[in-house]
C-alpha cells in the first residue's frame, strides 16, 4: 500500500513554536495511526518572498516547492496563532495564492494556538470558514490550544491530547482502508 501525503503548516515564522508543536504532535499521532508520510512546514520556511508576491508566480522556488506540497497533499493540519482574535496576515496571504479548486475535497485538520481561552472561537470563527470557501472537508473536531495545555513546546494537557485523538480516528473516514490494514497489522 502506497503511503499518503500529509503536509503540516504552521502559520507562525516563530521558532520555536507551540503552533509548530501542536501540527508536529497531529502529524505524528496520524503517521502513527495511517502510516502518512509527513512534512511539516512553518511560515520561515516559506521564507521573505511570501511577503513581496502579489500573484503566485512572484515566489522564489522555495516557496513555490511548498505551495506545491500543501496542494498535492492527501491531508493537511493547518495550525495558526491567533493574533487580535485571527490568523496572521501573512498565513492568510499564502493560503491566498492557492487557488480553491486545489484543496477541494481534501480533508484538513484545523488546529490554532493561543495565550489564553479568548481565542477559542478562532478554529470555527476563522479557520473552518476559510477553508469552507475551498469547498475543503474540515474534520468535525478542530483543536485549540493555550499556553497552558503545553510543557515548553510540548503538548502536555490530558483534554487537549483527547481532542487530538478524537481529530485522528475522524481521518479514517478519508482512509479506511488504511486504517483497517493497519488495525489487521496490529
Amino acid at each position: 500500500m502506497s503511503a499518503h501525503t500529509l503536509v503540516g503548516l504552521a502559520g507562525s515564522f516563530n521558532r520555536p513554536s507551540k503552533t509548530f508543536a501542536l501540527v508536529e504532535n497531529v502529524a505524528s499521532l496520524a503517521r502513527e495511526k495511517y502510516g502518512f508520510d509527513n512534512t511539516i512546514y512553518d511560515l520561515a520556511d516559506v521564507g521573505p518572498s511570501l511577503g513581496q508576491a502579489l500573484r503566485r508566480d512572484d515566489l522564489d522556488s522555495r516557496a513555490k516547492d511548498i505551495i506545491d506540497d500543501i496542494v498535492n497533499a492527501d491531508v493537511l493540519v493547518i495550525g495558526a496563532p491567533t493574533y487580535k482574535g485571527s490568523y496572521p496576515g501573512l498565513f492568510k496571504h499564502l493560503i491566498d495564492l492557492i487557488d480553491p479548486h486545489e484543496l477541494r475535497a481534501k480533508p484538513i485538520v484545523i488546529t490554532a494556538t493561543g495565550g489564553g481561552d479568548r481565542h477559542a472561537l478562532v478554529v470555527e470563527h476563522q479557520l473552518r470558514p476559510l477553508f469552507g470557501f475551498f469547498m475543503s472537508h474540515t474534520l468535525p473536531t478542530a483543536i485549540y490550544a493555550s499556553d497552558r495545555d503545553f510543557t515548553g513546546y510540548r503538548v502536555s494537557s490530558e483534554p487537549l491530547s483527547k481532542r487530538i485523538e478524537d481529530v485522528i480516528r475522524e481521518l479514517s473516514a478519508f482512509f479506511p482502508a488504511r486504517h483497517q490494514a493497519l488495525i489487521a497489522a496490529e
